[in-house]
């Protein structure tokens, strides 16, 4: 019997990329859960210099109706609705991964920032069980192409590990090939809980 992971993916805002990747393994049976680190949740605007800016606390309902309210239209060409309307349907807000205090097996990141700031978080609580859990980077851009790519990225390479006989052991030499085959930079580490 193969092990069930509890699994994490984490962005900066938790709502394009982990988001993505939360509805891709939710809907194959993974036990899944998203996150973002950043200090503030941003969406863009209508302009590049003019974010839409949030606290962690709001709703993905709040986010769009406020949306909505400013410029329907716009929202719903870039596809910014649509991303929005499927957030609300996984979970009520974004989360931030500082605030979090479940334990994980495995936890996707989907930029070099972020791996470095989940990294930091897990490092700044104090270790009580020894447990540990594989925190794996992949590169992802921040848009609606790349966040569909590195969902089934994500989700291969998490099914990888769940056929492990031994993870521990064989994630190294797994990582490599599965580098190799999708063609971009996997970062790795180890963290205790």
């Amino acid at each position: 019997m193969m092990k069930e992971y509890k699994v994490a993916v984490v962005c900066s805002s938790n709502q394009n990329r982990s988001m993505e990747a939360h509805s891709f393994l939710s809907k194959r049976g993974f036990n899944v859960s998203s996150f973002g680190t950043g200090t503030n949740v941003k969406l863009p605007g209508s302009s590049p210099d003019k974010p839409n800016i949030y606290d962690f606390k709001t709703t993905y309902e709040e986010m769009y109706e406020d949306l909505c309210n400013k410029d329907r239209n716009m929202y719903t060409q870039n596809g910014i609705l649509h991303m929005i309307d499927r957030n609300r349907r996984i979970k009520p807000k974004p989360e931030r991964f500082q605030n979090c205090k479940d334990q994980f097996d495995l936890i996707f990141t989907c930029e070099e920032r972020v791996f470095d700031q989940t990294i930091a978080e897990l490092n700044s609580r104090e270790s009580q069980e020894n447990q540990p859990v594989h925190v794996v980077n992949i590169d992802i851009q921040d848009n609606h192409e790349e966040a569909t790519i590195g969902a089934f990225l994500i989700c291969e390479l998490c099914q990888l590990m769940q056929d492990c006989e031994d993870l521990d052991n064989e994630i190294d030499e797994l990582l490599q090939d599965f580098e190799s085959r999708c063609d971009r930079v996997i970062l790795h580490t180890v963290c205790f809980y």
